[in-house]
């Protein structure tokens, strides 16, 4: 069963690296740059402190605990425990990929930008969901930046879908901590 993922993985990988054009070629290191990002953070941290009941502070706080969680959980701990070697350092691989800027480090899962972007996409859409109904196209920017991972040869689908799973469960754990330390400061 392991084998018969890993190989199933190993073929999503060739198909979705191996599908490239110069218009991808341009706009993928843009998508996974997190430096891109910004003005959207910005425009989710403002509706957060526009909409949502929360005062800023706990927002913030909720904010730095979930990126620790969701950044630790995939870099910190699964990284080095799981040793998954990423696809560019991968030798069964070697000369199968479609590399459009550097590696990173050696292993790749999970996916801290899958973990962060589902993080922020999870939090701000609990933070932001009665007040905004079309919350869940922050799901698909996080899809679309996990896809950029693949496509820039750096992740297997295995190390996304691993990466999307903390995020969101990282998004989950900073809202419940928000809701609770609203419900503790305003007694």
């Amino acid at each position: 069963m392991i084998e018969q993922m890993k190989a199933w993985d190993y073929e999503l990988f060739r198909w979705i690296n191996g599908t490239h054009n110069s218009f991808f070629d341009f706009l993928m290191p843009w998508i996974s740059n997190k430096f891109i990002w910004i003005p959207l953070y910005a425009v989710l941290l403002y509706a957060m402190v526009r909409y949502s009941p929360f005062k800023l502070w706990q927002i913030i706080l909720g904010g730095v605990i979930l990126i620790l969680f969701s950044d630790q959980m995939a870099s910190g701990i699964l990284k080095p425990w799981v040793a998954r070697l990423r696809p560019c350092h991968d030798p069964v691989l070697s000369g199968d990929i479609h590399l459009l800027k550097g590696c990173g480090g050696k292993y790749g899962f999970a996916s801290s930008h899958a973990s962060n972007a589902f993080a922020v996409a999870s939090f701000c859409f609990f933070m932001l969901r009665l007040h905004f109904k079309k919350m869940y196209i922050l799901f698909f920017w996080a899809a679309i930046v996990s896809y950029s991972r693949i496509y820039l040869g750096v992740h297997f689908l295995g190390d996304v879908l691993a990466g999307a799973g903390i995020g969101w469960l990282a998004g989950q754990i900073a809202y419940e901590l928000v809701k609770w330390l609203q419900r503790k400061t305003s007694k």
